[in-house]
């Protein structure tokens, strides 16, 4: 079974390099952030015809969370923790990848939280405060965890090309990574680093300055999974193609295969 995570940067003005990726790649499921758009405009009958369910919880303009699936999920939810801005940057289900194990999926979009020292970073560690007590809640009703999506976090200094650059951004200050730290430690790996100990590989590169040019990027995309899966990785692969096309996003897919 293959899982992509994918933020987008809006599906509707990316729509035809999703759905070339989709033709390529033929995921099962495909989690993506970031989708700008409301419920009622996205794009689900361009997905219904590559043989895709949407499971949408857009937000106008901003933000906006989705799982495209070959086959329905069960219990799909929007409501996983109390978002007092009530912003779009959740959405589960579950998935069952065999008889004997049914997999939680938590498809997030954590806010970006610059500039520091604003309402816009206290915002961020709320919300992660309240993402990690609502996990630690339900590690203990269901062990088989998958959280992906983008996260704007830099776990480590090998994750960005320039670490002195960003020790005081909200991605990379020491407390936000300590957050992301404190929610490997309740029981998940981070599948990339776990596979791959010391490659340098980014998941995010700006519009900016030819950062994807000069390959000035950042690796703020992950897949954490609970230990009771870490037996049914198969692999875990960063595609940068995506990134090379025409009107990309300013991601590119995290490409994980589970038996």
């Amino acid at each position: 079974m293959k899982i992509i995570s994918w933020n987008v940067n809006s599906v509707r003005a990316r729509i035809e390099n999703i759905k070339n990726y989709i033709k390529d790649s033929s995921p099962d499921v495909l989690l993506l952030q970031e989708i700008k758009t409301q419920n009622e405009n996205f794009p689900s009958t361009e997905f219904e015809n590559l043989g895709y369910i949407s499971h949408v919880f857009g937000q106008k303009s901003y933000n906006g969370v989705a799982i495209i699936s070959k086959s329905k999920l069960k219990k799909v939810k929007t409501d996983f923790i109390k978002d007092e801005l009530k912003q779009s940057r959740i959405i589960t289900g579950e998935l069952s990848i065999n008889l004997k194990k049914k997999i939680e999926l938590i498809n997030i979009y954590v806010p970006n939280g610059n500039p520091v020292d604003t309402e816009k970073y206290e915002y961020k560690k709320e919300w992660l405060k309240k993402f990690i007590t609502n996990i630690k809640k339900k590690i203990q009703k269901n062990s088989n965890i998958l959280i992906a999506g983008d996260f704007n976090i830099i776990p480590e200094e090998i994750d960005v090309h320039d670490f002195k650059r960003y020790e005081n951004d909200a991605l990379g200050r020491l407390e936000i990574r300590k957050k992301y730290r404190e929610l490997i430690n309740l029981g998940f790996k981070d599948i990339y680093r776990f596979k791959n100990k010391t490659k340098q590989e980014y998941t995010f590169w700006d519009y900016f300055a030819g950062s994807w040019q000069k390959n000035y990027g950042m690796r703020i995309d992950h897949f954490l999974l609970s230990n009771s899966l870490i037996e049914n990785v198969k692999s875990i692969n960063i595609n940068k193609k995506p990134r090379s096309k025409e009107k990309p996003s300013d991601h590119t897919p995290i490409e994980l295969e589970i038996i």
